[in-house]
């Protein structure tokens, strides 16, 4: 199992530096591990019988990440008018079901995998695209999958406190402060793309490590919902695209916000 995490992680590292050199590559490889997040949503949903339009909700989800990636904008605003066109339009594709049971819990169900998966991550994309958006988007991914590898390594290696046993058995409060100072050190280290001042660094270091472990934690909540345990396999060793992006599910909205409000 550890080799094969080891060789999932060294492929992840691989595929994420050439993507980030190149904006394109780097949204066109967004949007791919978005819709293979979509499917495994609705895939694991599915499981708890909840009755969803799954490749609607993929095509769906889609559009978010390509019309960012195409800088298509009716609006500057134009997410929310999406969105609501969207919850119109699930309403109107139930006046085909034969009952009315679970009408709000699947349209309410396929809208939050939406936001969940494709909106949450989209912002991956229009990090990217801002000014030094490779730097950015270097700070964003090294906090946050530092933590991760801080908290693994740790929690398996010294773990013996719970955090949150009902939710993730194997998570740790050893896990979650090797997490944390591993999420330090990506922030000092960011200094060479971002240029603040350490005192800033810090507090974005600490931050990003706490959204990350309450990414991480959320996805298992859903995970231990749906009675799986991981969301996909494409990842041998390490789960599914959720398992592994789960923890910028929250990190790269609010890094993004207070990047645009830094430097507004």
């Amino acid at each position: 199992m550890f080799s094969k995490r080891i060789i999932s992680a060294i492929f992840l590292i691989a595929l994420i530096t050439a993507a980030v050199t190149t904006g394109w590559v780097f949204s066109i490889a967004v949007m791919f591990f978005i819709v293979l997040g979509l499917y495994e949503f609705f895939t694991m949903v599915e499981k708890k019988g909840i009755k969803i339009y799954k490749y609607v909700g993929i095509g769906m989800g889609s559009i978010i990440p390509l019309s960012i990636l195409l800088r298509f904008e009716l609006t500057k605003k134009w997410e929310l008018s999406f969105i609501s066109l969207l919850l119109l339009f699930l309403l109107l594709m139930q006046f085909r079901r034969r009952q009315n049971s679970g009408v709000i819990v699947d349209i309410s169900t396929t809208l939050f995998g939406i936001l969940y998966v494709s909106w949450l991550l989209s912002f991956l994309i229009k990090i990217r695209f801002m000014p030094n958006g490779a730097g950015l988007l270097a700070s964003v991914l090294l906090m946050t999958k530092l933590g991760d590898v801080g908290a693994y390594l740790i929690g398996s290696r010294f773990g013996k406190s719970p955090l949150m046993p009902r939710i993730s058995p194997k998570k740790t409060v050893e896990g979650a402060i090797g997490g944390l100072i591993f999420s330090l050190l990506g922030a000092l280290a960011s200094r060479l793309f971002l240029g603040f001042s350490y005192l800033h660094l810090v507090i974005m270091g600490i931050a990003l490590s706490a959204l990350g472990q309450l990414g991480d934690l959320s996805e298992s909540l859903i995970k231990r919902d749906c009675g799986v345990k991981d969301s996909g396999k494409i990842f041998p060793g390490m789960g599914g695209v959720l398992d592994e992006l789960d923890s910028l599910l929250f990190t790269a909205p609010v890094f993004y916000f207070y990047i645009s409000i830094i430097l507004k």
